[in-house]
């Protein structure tokens, strides 16, 4: 199985804190050694932008040049995707690496997942196919389809989280499809077996890397607007209070906390 990490923020944040503690599990301090990548939704001021910066390699991740160069150069982002990988479907290449990029309604998609999906061969048109050969890509592709027909132009991420809310049991019936999912303005996230995540905000605290003999004060790096969630397979630090996703849970995270969606209200009877 992979591991997933991803970042949603308040204001632009830098996650080479985490993605530090997260890289040694890339063959370091766990076995998932088979390639790695990150993705970075660019900012525009204090702004969500478009741009993404997508970083993949097929190189374990705590033995990557590339990795080593990200882990102490603070790109800040509002949103963030990054996935080490264990390669179960699929070779070790590029086109095989997460985080996995497309394009709907103007906008960059990024998706990262961890775990099989058996028995799953959608029919996919031609606008969203598979680059490479892994289940996830083709996971991804699918569900990029079915939300372009399901809406005619973008949605507010409230109508995008009850459109998934549809959506991902169907894959998700076909095995373990633990998944990061954002556009930019929002990040989604689905558990079928370990997901969890943590709110940090003023006052910050120290905090304790567990892949990493490393200790951190993060009020020497974060002011008091600042507010950021972190999303992971497994806790990276151990002196803060991770809260598990429910199997089956889909959340959505806007400006570094999760957000409540309704459940979308069943159509009224029409009167005789």
């Amino acid at each position: 199985m992979c591991q997933l990490l991803g970042m949603n923020s308040r204001l632009p944040a830098s996650l080479t804190l985490s993605f530090s503690g997260f890289a040694q599990r890339g063959g370091g301090t766990d076995h998932h050694a088979d390639g790695w990548g990150i993705a970075f939704f660019e900012t525009v001021g204090e702004a969500p932008g478009k741009g993404v910066r997508n970083f993949v390699d097929t190189e374990s991740a705590c033995t990557s040049k590339l990795a080593n160069m990200l882990r102490s150069f603070p790109i800040k982002s509002h949103n963030v995707v990054a996935h080490v990988r264990k390669a179960t479907v699929g070779s070790v290449t590029l086109e095989n690496s997460h985080p996995f990029v497309r394009e709907l309604w103007g906008r960059y998609w990024v998706f990262a997942h961890n775990g099989d999906l058996k028995e799953f061969a959608p029919n996919l048109h031609s606008t969203f196919m598979p680059v490479g050969g892994t289940d996830s890509e083709a996971a991804f592709c699918w569900i990029m389809q079915e939300l372009a027909k399901s809406h005619a132009g973008m949605p507010s991420v409230e109508e995008l989280t009850l459109t998934l809310r549809e959506l991902v049991p169907q894959v998700a019936r076909h095995g373990t499809f633990n998944f990061l999912l954002s556009n930019g303005q929002a990040l989604w996230t689905h558990a079928s077996t370990k997901l969890c995540y943590v709110v940090r905000e003023y006052p910050f605290p120290e905090v304790q890397l567990k892949d990493e003999d490393l200790k951190v004060n993060l009020a020497d790096l974060n002011g008091p607007q600042d507010r950021l969630a972190i999303i992971v397979t497994e806790p990276l630090t151990t002196n803060e209070t991770w809260t598990p996703l429910v199997s089956g849970e889909l959340m959505t995270f806007v400006d570094g906390s999760p957000v409540m969606v309704a459940p979308q209200a069943a159509p009224m009877p029409i009167a005789a």
